[in-house]
């Protein structure tokens, strides 16, 4: 899948860029308890200029503590949305993988039972009366069928996949859910276009949607 090799490195940049903002504020909040301290012990002897001067010192530092937790959480919304991203990616590829594979795997059948056909006319058209020789072409083409009905069935149940079960995994318990079945993301999804929508995001297959629609949905 094209871009899913630099995800590595995308997710280490994101990952030391969370580090570094997680020891700020941890420097932060030294300092503000650095501060929270001085003030405690010298506000007797304090004009009310300095108490003043000193409490928007720590109220600043708060404010830097909380913008650099908010752009903390923010990075990792990113990172998550990443990394669901190329998930949705595989889970479509897969689907359309194993539909391609069933549809070959359908005329590979058609093809055989085709030649199984022409070569069962020619066996009648080649016969001379002989009972025996009838007997022994139809059980030489009745394993053939057997085999060839046992593939067919084996294959159907093998591709005959939702796209829900691609992967086959543990679902992470804290992974949001959508749509109306309530599951987690996979293949593609649909946004819903209403502002107020309690659910936004649908699957495809939920909402008999084959392809996106053209404009709003």
């Amino acid at each position: 899948v094209p871009g899913i090799e630099n995800l590595p490195c995308e997710l280490q940049r994101n990952f030391q860029l969370m580090r570094e903002l997680d020891q700020r504020t941890e420097d932060k909040k030294a300092e503000i308890d650095s501060l929270a301290a001085e003030y405690i012990e010298s506000v007797k002897n304090m004009l009310p200029e300095e108490r003043a001067e000193h409490l928007k010192k720590i109220q600043s530092a708060y404010n830097k503590c909380k913008e650099y937790s908010d752009d903390k959480v923010q990075l990792a919304m990113q990172t998550y949305e990443m990394v669901d991203k190329h998930i949705r990616r595989l889970d479509a590829d897969l689907a359309r993988f194993e539909a391609d594979l069933k549809d070959k795997l359908e005329g590979s059948d058609f093809e055989n039972s085709g030649s199984r056909s022409l070569k069962k006319g020619r066996s009648q058209k080649d016969k001379r009366g002989s009972r025996g020789r009838g007997r022994r072409s139809s059980e030489e083409d009745t394993p053939k069928k057997k085999k060839l009905k046992g593939g067919s069935e084996f294959a159907d149940t093998i591709l005959s996949v939702h796209p829900s079960d691609v992967l086959d995994m543990p679902v992470d318990p804290n992974e949001p859910t959508y749509c109306l079945c309530h599951q987690v993301s996979y293949g593609e999804m649909i946004g819903c276009d209403n502002p107020d929508c309690p659910i936004e995001w649908f699957h495809f297959a939920c909402v008999d949607l084959t392809t996106k629609p053209k404009g709003k949905w």
